[in-house]
């Protein structure tokens, strides 16, 4: 059963640097045991913040970037290099600056790509591509003001099956997106879910007091499940 911990921080730039630093030893760790590290990345503003957070940390330089298979979450259904991609952010913010395998960087599907605007195929494209030996090191999730991970909302069809879904209805723009699954999220070793800042402190009360109708209740690790919060998410915490 996963154990869930949570981790308050004064203020978001703290925790950027704190989920940056988690991440290395993260990622030291898994390449230590098996010679390499797979992390699933996410997007949104604390996203960038400790991608970037994580490119001034000296610790880094330990890592293998070589070795490191980069997944993501969910991503905007739009034309590869939008400005609203997650992949687009993560490039900007910190992979551009890396010395990765081109191969290991496991973007999902853009809809100028190989399946045009059939986010369906899309998404099936992106399954086959999930790795089938071995389980996600670490997993990141931000969580929306409404308590949403990845593009699982409330509200919403997002207790589907699978490993990855085509979105159509998303509430927020842009209504497409590609998405991994709740039982895809659950089989990550670790999950962590960040959030900061006072427009997230109803979901996450909400979460931490149990509301199952929160998707950010479900996304659990297979070990471990951190709640890596700024004092101002974090306020009510305790129900």
């Amino acid at each position: 059963m996963s154990k869930t911990l949570v981790v308050v921080v004064p203020d978001a730039d703290t925790l950027a640097a704190t989920v940056a630093s988690r991440l290395i030893a993260k990622i030291v760790d898994a390449q230590v045991e098996r010679g390499s590290a797979d992390v699933v990345l996410t997007g949104g503003r604390i996203a960038k913040r400790v991608l970037a957070a994580l490119l001034e940390l000296p610790e880094a330089k330990a890592i293998s970037w070589s070795r490191v298979d980069l997944w993501w979450g969910d991503e905007r259904f739009l034309p590869a290099g939008d400005p609203e991609r997650n992949e687009t952010q993560a490039r900007e913010a910190l992979l551009d600056k890396l010395p990765l395998d081109p191969a290991r960087v496991h973007a999902m599907p853009a809809s100028d790509g190989p399946d045009g605007d059939d986010a369906e195929a899309a998404a099936a494209r992106y399954a086959a591509e999930l790795p089938t030996d071995r389980t996600f090191d670490v997993l990141m999730l931000g969580v929306g003001e409404d308590g949403h991970v990845a593009s699982l909302f409330p509200g919403r069809d997002w207790q589907t099956g699978g490993t990855t879904a085509a979105v159509h209805d998303s509430p927020k723009p842009p209504p497409t997106r590609i998405t991994l699954t709740m039982p895809a999220i659950q089989t990550a070793d670790e999950v962590w879910l960040i959030a900061a800042g006072p427009d997230k402190t109803d979901s996450v009360g909400r979460a931490l007091g149990g509301d199952k109708l929160v998707p950010a209740v479900h996304a659990t690790g297979r070990t471990k499940t951190y709640w890596l919060l700024d004092q101002a998410a974090a306020a009510k915490a305790n129900g």
